[in-house]
Parts: C-alpha cells; structure tokens; sequence
C-alpha cells in the first residue's frame, strides 16, 4: 500500500462498511480463541453496542479496530482498507484518526485540562492558532469549559471522563471507541457521558461502545452485538442487553 494514509479520505470514496470483520479469528494461545469467526459490518454514522460477559472477545474487537494485534484468521477492513496491510508508518496515522475512550480515563496526571485536549492536537502538529481555536470548543462540548485550568487530581470521575472525550474527538476523528467509559461512574455521569456519545453521534461520528451496562444498553435502544465465548450470538439493530437470556 503505497502513498499516504487518509482515513477521512478514505471514507468519502468507498461505499464499503466504515468497520468490517471477515471471519475474523484471534487466538492467543494455539487452540484457545478469544474470539471465533466473527463477522460484522458496521455503517457510517452507526452507533453501536458490543457486549457480553467479561472473556468474551469484548476487549479483543477493540485491539483489533486499533490495529494492536493481528487477527488469527480472516481480515479486519476500515474505511475499506484492509489493516494488517498497513505499513508501519500508516498505523500511527490510522490511529490518530480514531478517537478512543477508556474506562481509566488515561489523562496526563501532570497537565491540566487544556493541556490534555491540547496535547491530541499537538500530536498530529496542529498549528498552535488551530489549537487555540479548537480546545476552548472541545471543552464547551463536554460542558467543561471553566475547568480548563483543572488538573485530573482536581476533577471529579465524571469530570475526568468528559475530558477523556474531549481529548478523543478535538482532531474530528471518523469513528469513535469507547471501551467500558462508564464503568467508573456513578448512574448521574453515566448517563452524562452517553448522552455526549449521542451528540457526537447525531454530528456524524461512528461510535462504538463496549460495556458492561444494562441499564445504558436498555434505555438507549441502539444496535446491540452481543458476544458469548468468542463469538457473536446477537446482532440487533434496536434493542437492549440480550445475553442474559443465553
């Protein structure tokens, strides 16, 4: 694959799935899957759940979507791009076009709030008049504009979420991952967070969200994939958490 990576690019001249798993196979161990045969297609503009029981494959789709890891068996494509094809110095761009939120919230313990949504914009040499421009907006997004001086230590849980989520989408990604971002919370900020993931969503963004919730996967009747021992046992376009009745 030769030239210069673009994934916004990408997605304007493709009619493909922005996420697509072929038959996709992981095994860590010879013989031990973390996940079996998957295949998924999700659109752009989609908003979906991926749930199941802890050591169902969750955690694995994500390290998939990110390209830490290679698939076992089968092909991973986003924005019609097949990632174990990357070159080296195509991932870290593939990545930066990928927002990613965590359970752990991953801020810079030494920065303050501006600095951490800064410091995603710096990354990908954001001229400093751009990012002047664009923090102050993030941080009004999420609601935190007068903590912008806060350091992670000063802020609450779901304080330090919302800046985790204005960090991942400052540099417009085309999709973003959130991986368990309300298990640390409280009901109140829970639901803060996903119904930020929903404005995110209504403005174009493709959001995946991995969880534990039920109450959230219930209430928001969104997509919802459901994963068992590695393998996806439900794929439905609207509804609630399913896998309890598996």
């Amino acid at each position: 694959m030769a030239g210069s990576y673009d994934l916004h690019r990408d997605l304007q001249s493709i009619q493909a799935p922005v996420i697509h798993f072929d038959h996709v196979s992981k095994e860590y161990q010879k013989g031990i899957h973390a996940i079996e045969d998957i295949c998924i297609s999700i659109k752009k503009g989609e908003f979906v759940f991926i749930v199941g029981s802890s050591g169902s494959g969750k955690s694995t789709l994500i390290r998939l979507m990110l390209r830490e890891i290679l698939p076992t068996k089968g092909k991973v494509f986003v924005a019609g791009r097949e990632l174990s094809r990357l070159r080296r110095h195509q991932i870290s761009k593939y990545r930066r076009s990928i927002g990613v939120v965590f359970q752990d919230f991953r801020l810079l313990k030494d920065r303050n709030a501006y600095e951490n949504v800064a410091f995603a914009q710096r990354v990908v040499e954001v001229p400093p008049a751009e990012i002047r421009k664009n923090v102050p907006r993030m941080l009004s997004l999420v609601g935190l504009s007068e903590k912008y001086k806060a350091f992670p230590s000063e802020l609450s849980g779901g304080e330090q979420q919302r800046i985790a989520l204005a960090r991942a989408l400052v540099n417009n990604p085309v999709i973003l991952l959130a991986d368990e971002p309300t298990g640390n919370l409280d009901p109140k900020n829970s639901w803060e967070i996903m119904h930020l993931l929903e404005e995110v969503n209504r403005r174009g963004t493709t959001v995946v969200v991995v969880t534990h919730n039920h109450e959230v996967v219930d209430m928001m009747q969104k997509r919802v994939i459901t994963l068992r021992n590695g393998r996806v046992i439900s794929d439905e376009q609207k509804g609630g958490y399913v896998y309890a009745k598996y």
